[in-house]
């Protein structure tokens, strides 16, 4: 991951916009609590700074 994240940082795209995590299947509310979170974070960093062709910017 920390290969990804590094890459992702050096494209531009953030490698803040990945993550990894190990859940049991018996941990459905804490995969709801980090999806939620995961969630709020890419609404922080906003859309895709690659796209070229997002219709926001037209």
């Amino acid at each position: 991951m920390n290969y990804l994240a590094r890459l992702l940082d050096q494209i531009g795209l953030g490698g803040e916009r990945v993550t990894m995590v190990n859940l049991s299947s018996a941990m459905g509310a804490r995969f709801a609590e980090l999806v939620t979170e995961m969630t709020e974070k890419i609404r922080q960093l906003g859309p895709n700074p690659l796209n070229t062709m997002n219709p926001r910017r037209h």
